[in-house]
């Protein structure tokens, strides 16, 4: 890859990693294409930004060259100010925060992912990518500190979950919808109350746990391991308790996260799909038709339970809720995982709230009768409206929740 470098415009003076990308052939031009040659340094810029976001309770900033930086508030994107943002300026401000091995990924295969936490800040999660030929970036804020379950909105039969000696536990859902947060949410519960040693595998970290009663190594892709699969084969020799796969991307990753819960380990993973039972299906359709039936085995002996989750908007607009599928591998469960027929465990959750398990469309109603969202919002999350209208004229009937009901808006998760 390589670039001009613009000569006649003054150049701040870099830090180690932007001079190191400039070397590489990546360009050294800060420019705003508005208001002309900055005269703040490209990480203190990014900083102010930052910022900015944590003064809005902003839970994204998006940086496109040659774009208006966008927020997104509240579930809603919008634009942040009026300038666009020149391409060197935003190849600059990712750069500075990249280590050597960073920008080398970033210029093979154009993304990297990067964890960040400005002095005084919130930590964040970045991912640098390319898009037409231009640099792009997307900044997640990650929240501080850990929050009990409750205090994220969680349902608190999760708890069963960081109590758990063995066998794997999936969290699922689209991106954005705070699987990372209810994981860490876990790991901390298992971190303050058990003796264990705990090994993550992210990328990259994003929440941070210091030893408490549990020992914790977290481990990052391509900076301390070079793929999920190695550091999961790894870290069977490094004597743990519990191990966080941070995704399960490919075959590979699952095939070492099933044995690592076949050997006794307590593994925790996520997976992008709507719900509990796509999971199940999305994790085995990755191998070979000849493959499945002895992966339907393994995954019906070491499957724990499956928590699918959405976020909604609140009703008074204080952040955003979780509507949560949860899905507990009950022996009926798992019969039905062997022979083919996932589709029969819809009506398992339905049926199984003795057993901890709950449907979207019980929690959908759920959070209507408490007041925490609009019944419009959470009919169109339905997966199934006639079963959410059940749902949610049942509860109403049985006087469960208060509907005035009055919500923490500490409490609401901002992922």
């Amino acid at each position: 890859m390589t670039a001009s470098i613009d000569r006649r415009i003054k150049v701040p003076s870099l830090d180690g990693n932007t001079a190191q990308a400039v070397q590489r052939g990546f360009p050294a031009v800060y420019t705003n294409r508005t208001s002309g040659p900055m005269t703040v340094p490209p990480q203190q810029r990014l900083d102010q930004m930052l910022a900015e976001c944590e003064q809005l309770s902003a839970t994204d900033l998006h940086l496109t060259g040659g774009e208006l930086p966008y927020v997104r508030c509240q579930g809603q994107l919008r634009p942040l100010g009026t300038d666009p943002i020149a391409d060197p300026t935003v190849l600059a401000m990712a750069s500075s925060l990249m280590t050597p091995q960073q920008l080398e990924q970033f210029e093979t295969r154009h993304t990297v992912d990067i964890a960040y936490s400005p002095p005084g800040s919130s930590r964040f999660r970045i991912n640098v990518f390319r898009e037409r030929g231009r640099v792009a970036v997307a900044i997640r804020r990650l929240e501080e500190g850990f929050r009990s379950l409750a205090g994220w909105n969680l349902p608190p039969q999760l708890d069963q979950l960081a109590q758990l000696r063995d066998g794997l536990v999936l969290v699922t859902g689209p991106t954005g919808s705070g699987k990372t947060t209810t994981l860490a949410t876990l790991l901390n519960e298992i971190n303050r109350h058990r003796s264990c040693h705990i090994v993550t595998i992210e990328d990259p970290v994003e929440y941070i746990h210091h030893n408490q009663r549990s020992l914790v190594h977290q481990r990052e892709l391509y900076t301390d391991v070079p793929s999920f699969a190695e550091a999961v084969r790894s870290s069977l020799r490094e004597d743990p308790d519990v191990i966080l796969v941070g995704e399960m991307r490919d075959n590979e990753t699952i095939q070492a996260a099933i044995t690592a819960a076949e050997t006794g380990h307590l593994v925790f993973s996520t997976l992008h799909t709507s719900d509990a039972v796509g999971a199940i299906d999305r994790m085995i359709g990755v191998f070979s038709s000849e493959q499945q039936r002895l992966v339907r085995q393994q995954v019906s002996m070491v499957l724990r339970a499956v928590v699918a989750q959405r976020l909604l908007p609140t009703r008074r607009g204080h952040g955003r809720v979780p509507a949560v599928e949860c899905l507990q591998v009950t022996n009926a469960v798992a019969h039905l995982i062997r022979t083919e027929k996932s589709q029969q465990i819809y009506s398992l959750i339905e049926a199984g709230s003795s057993n901890g398990m709950q449907t979207f469309e019980q929690s959908l109603a759920e959070l209507v009768v408490k007041g925490l969202v609009d019944e419009d919002v959470a009919r169109r999350m339905a997966r199934v409206e006639t079963l959410f209208t059940q749902r949610l004229n049942s509860q109403q009937h049985q006087g469960q929740f208060s509907p005035s009901g009055r919500s923490n808006n500490n409490g609401h998760l901002e992922r």
